[in-house]
C-alpha cells in the first residue's frame, strides 16, 4: 500500500478559516461590551480579523436583544460579549480556494458552532 501525504490548498484553507474563527472567538468573548457600543465592537473585530493572512472578507454581528438583557442585569449598564450573542463569517481565500466559514450560536444545542459554510474553487 502507498500512502500519499499531501497537504492541499484546500486543506490549508480550511485549517486558516478554523484558527481565524478560534481565535476570534477566544479572545473577544468576555470583552466589555453595551447596546451603545455594540457597532464599535463589531467593527473592531472585523478590522482585526481581516488584518490576517487570507481573510478576504469578516462579518461580526452582536445580538442587541441579548446585550440588552444581559446589561440590564448590570448596575453598570454593561456586560461582556458571550458567545450566544455573536454571528460572525470569515472568508479565507488561499491560492485557488475559498472557504466561507462561520461561528453562530446554536438556540438547540445551546452551544455557538463553528462551521464551514462554503467552499469555492477557482480554476
Amino acid at each position: 500500500m502507498t500512502v500519499k501525504e499531501e497537504i492541499s490548498a484546500k486543506d490549508k484553507a480550511l485549517f486558516e478559516a478554523g484558527i481565524k474563527l478560534g481565535a476570534l472567538y477566544h479572545q473577544f468573548i468576555g470583552t466589555p461590551v453595551s447596546t451603545e457600543t455594540a457597532k464599535e465592537l463589531e467593527t473592531a473585530i472585523e478590522n482585526s480579523v481581516s488584518l490576517q493572512p487570507w481573510v478576504s472578507a469578516v462579518k461580526v454581528e452582536i445580538d442587541r436583544e441579548k446585550v440588552r438583557k444581559w446589561e440590564t442585569e448590570s448596575p453598570f449598564k454593561y456586560c461582556e460579549l458571550r458567545g450566544e450573542m455573536l454571528d460572525v463569517e470569515v472568508v479565507v481565500r488561499y491560492e485557488d480556494v475559498e472557504v466561507h466559514a462561520r461561528v453562530k450560536y446554536d438556540e438547540q444545542m445551546d452551544y455557538s458552532l463553528m462551521r464551514v459554510e462554503k467552499i469555492v474553487y477557482y480554476t
